[in-house]
């Protein structure tokens, strides 16, 4: 990485700009960053999963989900390639990071393939989900990721969390047994749905995402390698899994219909979202603090669910909505600062930076 380049050493600049500038020179512009930031990750959060819930739900022919699995792997990797491009500056640069990094590092690209086989599982159940659960109840449900996370945090990172987090941790999982005792119904989908299948895709997928997110950010800190580099070893090892996944699970069929079959706009909206969307949220993400995350996080819920509602008919109940509160307050408890947590250095991406999907 150059000095002073990439987006790390932005995120750094900016805080230290943001500490020894007076509030009231910079209140307005950090202001607007900030609300910026937190409409984005919004959007690209709930926008993705409506637009998921769609797609498997409509009465047109049905794509492969494998197939869309495997081309947000292949545009992520484009992405980061073109990303760490200009970081490194010249053309020079680029192609040594890349023979060192890539080419000459075959032992770093097998530790990568651990992340990149449960990411492959992790976006698949996703798309299991959301084809038997409104995008509401998945959405809520989803943050299970959080507790998964930091269970995986203080096994593998021998972090420590507060008693308040420990409090959010608990009240979040009572939220998702609330919104999962009586799911609330969509009348308006008419295809066959089964919300224990459902529920089980989300169990897998918020497991993987708290190993691999965790995983990922400890290789992240076995070595001072760019965050792109690591990327575009990890979504190389992506290609080759999702592709052994593409024609394990749909080859025969796929091989008579074809790679692209039931392809539609709102099926490329879904793949931009999951690669171009989660990138950029990857880094203004650094511009935003734990609180605002939880509130993005919650934001989404809400719109996923007025969505819901609108386009697929939800019909809410009371354990719906009383979970669905207190999944949004344990959120914003969680991401609370704390005194007595092992604190991550600045400007060292976590696991939550990671760019797996939304």
């Amino acid at each position: 990485m150059t000095p002073g380049g990439g987006p790390r050493c932005l995120a750094q600049r900016a805080r230290r700009g943001r500490a020894s500038v007076p509030r009231g020179a910079v209140g307005e512009p950090w202001l607007l960053r900030e609300l910026y930031c937190l409409a984005v990750m919004t959007l690209v959060a709930a926008t993705y999963t409506i637009a998921l819930r769609y797609t498997r739900t409509s009465d047109k022919e049905l794509y492969f989900s494998t197939t869309a699995v495997c081309i947000t792997e292949v545009i992520k990797l484009l992405l980061s390639v073109g990303i760490l491009a200009k970081e490194t500056g010249n053309l020079g640069r680029f192609k040594a990071s890349l023979r060192e990094n890539v080419l000459g590092s075959p032992k770093e690209l097998m530790k990568l393939c651990v992340p990149s086989l449960v990411y492959a599982v992790q976006n698949n159940m996703a798309f299991l989900a959301l084809s038997h659960l409104d995008a509401a109840v998945y959405q809520v449900t989803y943050q299970l990721k959080i507790p998964c996370t930091a269970l995986c945090t203080v096994l593998m990172l021998n972090r420590t969390l507060s008693r308040l987090q420990w409090i959010s941790v608990f009240m979040l999982c009572g939220g998702v047994v609330l919104v999962q005792w009586r799911p609330a119904q969509a009348t308006g989908v008419v295809v066959e749905q089964n919300p224990l299948l459902g529920f089980g895709a989300i169990a897998v997928a918020v497991l993987c995402s708290g190993f691999a997110g965790v995983y990922f950010e400890k290789v992240l800190k076995s070595s001072d390698t760019s965050l792109w580099v690591r990327n575009i070893q990890m979504y190389l090892s992506g290609i080759v899994v999702t592709l052994v996944g593409v024609y394990w699970s749909d080859g025969a069929e796929i091989k008579e219909k074809g790679f692209f079959y039931g392809y539609t706009y709102y099926v490329w909206l879904v793949i931009f979202l999951a690669s171009v969307g989660g990138l950029y949220t990857s880094v203004v993400v650094k511009y935003t603090d734990n609180i605002m995350k939880g509130f993005s996080a919650a934001a989404a819920i809400v719109l996923s669910t007025i969505a819901s509602v609108m386009l697929f008919g939800l019909q809410i109940t009371l354990t719906f909505a009383l979970g669905t509160l207190l999944v949004c307050v344990s959120i914003y408890l969680y991401g609370l600062p704390r005194q007595d947590t092992t604190s991550i250095q600045q400007g060292e991406p976590t696991s939550k930076e990671r760019v797996s999907g939304v």
